[in-house]
């Protein structure tokens, strides 16, 4: 039987992007859970008119979308066997999606992350700051815990049971690090596959400016050394 896959993408103001990223989701998704984090654009109107279930959040962070993504699937009846976390700026590939699954699919794996190669990404597309940050953060895991990630791509996918039993918690720029921490901790298997990466579609909240780029710093810097000296 197939499994049943949810994707939940977190959108703040990404009117020209939101329907590209929707319609190039493959037919294998059941639904696609687009969580508007308080966009003051089309951005809900254009992805509903897509076709994806529309949620908003007013409290402005990353991890408060993912986490209201996650509260209104845990209120459904048939709750799926795989979540796909996808970014909404259509810096990703969202047909790559089998790829990222597959692992999971056919050898059982906790969570696979979809690690943006330097091989397959677009000139430009990742910032000095993020290609900095994405090293330091691999490095200090691989250092402290052995582990042999060498991204922190958002585009990732985790059986829904194994999600779960995180406890996710991060509010902003941490929860793709505290996924993957805590994912060390409980000894879960995880394979990162080789994903195409450009360049997104408007600024980036994140890595567009100078206090995002500082603030997610800290955020994921303050998660490793909380679970290092734990």
């Amino acid at each position: 039987m197939s499994p049943i896959i949810k994707v939940i993408i977190p959108a703040f103001n990404e009117e020209d992007s939101i329907s590209h990223v929707i319609k190039e989701i493959p037919d294998i998704v059941s639904e696609i859970i687009v969580v508007s984090n308080n966009s003051t654009d089309t951005t809900e109107s254009v992805a509903q008119k897509s076709g994806a279930t529309v949620l908003r959040e007013e409290k402005m962070g990353y991890g408060y979308a993912c986490l209201k993504g996650m509260s209104y699937i845990a209120g459904l009846d048939n709750t799926p066997d795989i979540i796909v976390f996808l970014d909404g700026d259509y810096s990703d590939y969202p047909s790559e999606l089998t790829k990222i699954i597959a692992p999971i699919v056919h050898q059982n794996i906790d969570m696979v992350i979809g690690a943006r190669d330097k091989n397959l990404r677009e000139s430009g597309s990742m910032t000095i700051p993020q290609i900095f940050g994405n090293w330091l953060a691999t490095s200090l895991m691989r250092l402290f815990f052995g582990a042999k990630f060498t991204d922190l791509g958002p585009f990732r996918a985790i059986k829904y049971d194994k999600l779960l039993a995180l406890g996710m918690q991060d509010k902003t720029y941490g929860w793709t690090v505290e996924m993957q921490l805590k994912a060390l901790k409980k000894k879960y298997s995880y394979v990162e596959v080789p994903v195409h990466y450009k360049k997104r579609i408007g600024v980036s909240k994140v890595s567009g400016t100078i206090k995002g780029a500082i603030f997610a710093g800290v955020k994921i810097l303050s998660w490793i050394f909380k679970y290092s000296f734990a």
